[in-house]
């Protein structure tokens, strides 16, 4: 595709107008709802992984319409976990109301409030997965996951941030608890929190446990920074100080970056477990971050894992903060538009590199070995941008949601973030090379998100604030410069070449890669025979289309049974593709697919390959300046 004119850059597809947006149930009262709700929440029942709610709704007379949050912010689609409410109980002094639910809106519940009412007394069960097939696992007998989304009814027709709600947790017996709302009073095992906006408490979820410590990451600060930990047994809680300063150097990097602080105080939550589903989900104040229990016993496993919260950080200023226009709704019925993710997701991603590399929590090889993977992924693995543009994966969260897919690499699913970091990756060396070293993202960074300094109410933007804030740093045609990357059926990768280094294939992965496949179990031949093998069970994860293990009639799911004749281990299918590349001979793989159980020939003669960088000899290395702390 060819590069766009700014004119076409301004198009409807690229920009948002603030305030927009219109709720499918009429225009928003832009007013405070009249009253506070009171949530409570009965956490305590782990054994069945069920939360038991009950609230107080402040009503007057008349039709009322309840919503179940449905577009949820940091997922940027409607998932809403609606199919897991249970047992929905509407009464008024102490007499059982009937309600309808809205049959082209499910999320919606309809009723009459009697005349002389004032309040609702609104019951309801939330069933959360007991197996991993349900989705995410929030609860297990160690730890919990309180999303205040998806335990609460709220009334239709005002702003979210309009309604005052006062909520309260009951945990089991001794469990501790992270978030970022303000605890009033403990009474034993119930938790009180102070009245907040119910945008806010949305924004606020909660992780606890049995086995809890919480760790301080600003020392001193007047803005605290705390890491809130949860494990599945307490020997995870155990770390070192070593690893402790690279997360307080996170900290300290960030606020170099970004100049700026827009919290009161913020809170990693980060669970240790197997247990309890992974996660990566930004909030303002705080992040829910779930990764493999060792994440600090056994460090140097975890490496894949250690740009996670970098991210999440970063997003208390893009995507909290400064969020494009048309992520910034009223309330969670009205639906996202989530056109310009390349900015929010994909900087953002680039960026958790960065001070990954920055503090310490990545050494620099682990950050070239993890942007030589990113990489390779888009030199080798995408024939869909054949097809399709990063642009148009903005569009992913609704089209897919995230739903297992057969051929990911033709298909492309939300390529917005690492192709995304990409074309940041040539942002900022084009900045370097244009004010020969003087400026870089960096003083966009901080002029873009750094504005407003202690404020946490949002600041919404569009396309065209992004590149005004490009050329405030250095002028230039960013708008082109933007949408050539975005538009084009190509991968934007130029970024490498202009910061100085190129990618090239060895056979052997980087330590980095092979931390990766160590924690995944799996076998890396995507840049070779097309295809990712568990060590597990031998089965195909991915296969690349129209790559050689696709064309020899190999599917995602398939399991190889043979290698040359002899059971299938990933170490004799190396040594096949070493001799295949040394002297031609073919690698036969005999191949299971459902009731199909058939023999294949590959026709590939590379030897193996693995991303790596390397300098451009000769050339300014400007991506080195990037990775060094400030």
């Amino acid at each position: 595709m060819l590069p766009l004119s700014i004119a076409l850059a301004q198009s409807p597809a690229t920009t948002s107008t603030p305030g927009a947006a219109v709720s499918p149930q009429g225009a928003l009262v832009d007013s405070a709802y009249p009253g506070t709700m009171v949530l409570t929440v009965d956490a305590t029942d782990v054994a069945r992984r069920v939360l038991h709610v009950r609230q107080q709704i402040p009503v007057s007379a008349g039709q009322l319409t309840l919503l179940f949050p449905k577009w949820i912010p940091g997922k940027h689609r409607p998932d809403g976990p609606i199919n897991k409410l249970a047992g929905l109980e509407v009464s008024a002094n102490g007499q059982p109301l009937a309600w309808k639910r809205d049959p082209l809106d499910v999320y919606a519940f309809k009723l009459e409030v009697p005349a002389g009412v004032s309040s609702l007394d609104v019951r309801f069960d939330m069933l959360t997965p007991t197996a991993g097939n349900e989705g995410r696992v929030v609860m297990t007998h160690d730890m919990l996951n309180v999303q205040w989304g998806t335990v609460a009814l709220y009334p239709s027709g005002y702003q979210a941030g309009n309604i005052a709600v006062t909520p309260s947790l009951v945990l089991p017996s001794g469990w501790q608890a992270g978030t970022a709302l303000e605890l009033q009073q403990r009474q034993g095992d119930t938790l009180r929190y102070g009245t907040v906006s119910f945008e806010v408490l949305q924004d606020s979820p909660v992780y606890a446990g049995r086995h809890f410590k919480r760790v301080d990451l600003d020392p001193g600060a007047d803005t605290p920074v705390m890491l809130d930990i949860v494990a599945d047994a307490p020997k995870y809680l155990e770390y070192d100080e070593e690893q402790i300063e690279a997360h307080r150097a996170l900290v300290d990097q960030a606020y170099k970056l970004f100049d700026s602080k827009h919290y009161d105080h913020y809170d990693f939550l980060l669970s240790l477990s197997d247990r309890m589903g992974g996660q990566g989900l930004e909030h303002h104040r705080s992040s829910e971050n779930g990764v493999k229990p060792g994440y600090f016993s056994d460090w140097d496993s975890s490496v894949a894992a250690r740009d996670l919260l970098p991210h999440e950080f970063v997003h208390s200023w893009n995507g909290k903060f400064r969020r494009p226009a048309g992520l910034a709704t009223p309330n969670f019925h009205v639906p996202m538009d989530g056109s310009l993710l390349w900015v929010y997701e994909g900087q953002t991603q680039y960026w958790g590199m960065v001070l990954a590399a920055r503090s310490g929590l990545w050494d620099k090889d682990d950050a070239l070995g993890a942007l030589a993977l990113v990489a390779s992924t888009y030199a080798t693995d995408r024939p869909g941008l054949d097809w399709r543009n990063v642009q148009d994966t903005t569009y992913d969260p609704v089209i897919s949601a995230r739903r297992p897919q057969p051929y990911r690499s033709y298909q492309m699913s939300e390529d917005y973030y690492n192709a995304g970091a990409l074309v940041w990756l040539a942002v900022d060396a084009k900045l370097r090379e244009l004010s020969n070293g003087r400026r870089s993202l960096d003083d966009f960074a901080s002029a873009f998100f750094g504005v407003d300094d202690g404020s946490w109410e949002v600041k919404p933007y569009v396309f065209e604030d992004v590149v005004a804030a490009l050329n405030g740093v250095e002028q230039h045609d960013w708008a082109t410069f933007l949408r050539s990357r975005l538009d084009a059926n190509a991968p934007p990768l130029d970024g490498l070449a202009a910061s100085g280094w190129k990618l090239v294939y060895r056979d052997e992965p980087s330590d980095y890669h092979k931390g990766v496949l160590s924690s995944r179990k799996a076998a890396d031949y995507t840049a070779s025979l097309g295809m990712v093998v568990s060590k597990k069970n031998g089965e195909a994860g991915s296969v690349r289309w129209d790559g050689p293990a696709f064309n020899a009639g190999i599917a995602p799911g398939s399991t190889l049974l043979a290698v040359n004749g002899y059971a299938f281990d990933t170490g004799l299918l190396d040594e096949a593709i070493k001799a295949a590349k040394a002297d031609g001979t073919p690698i036969e793989l005999v191949v299971k697919h459902g009731e199909v159980v058939k023999t294949v020939t590959l026709d590939y003669r590379g030897g193996l390959k693995y991303p790596h960088l390397e300098r451009i000899e000769g050339s300014k290395d400007r991506l080195g300046g990037i990775l060094q702390p400030l």
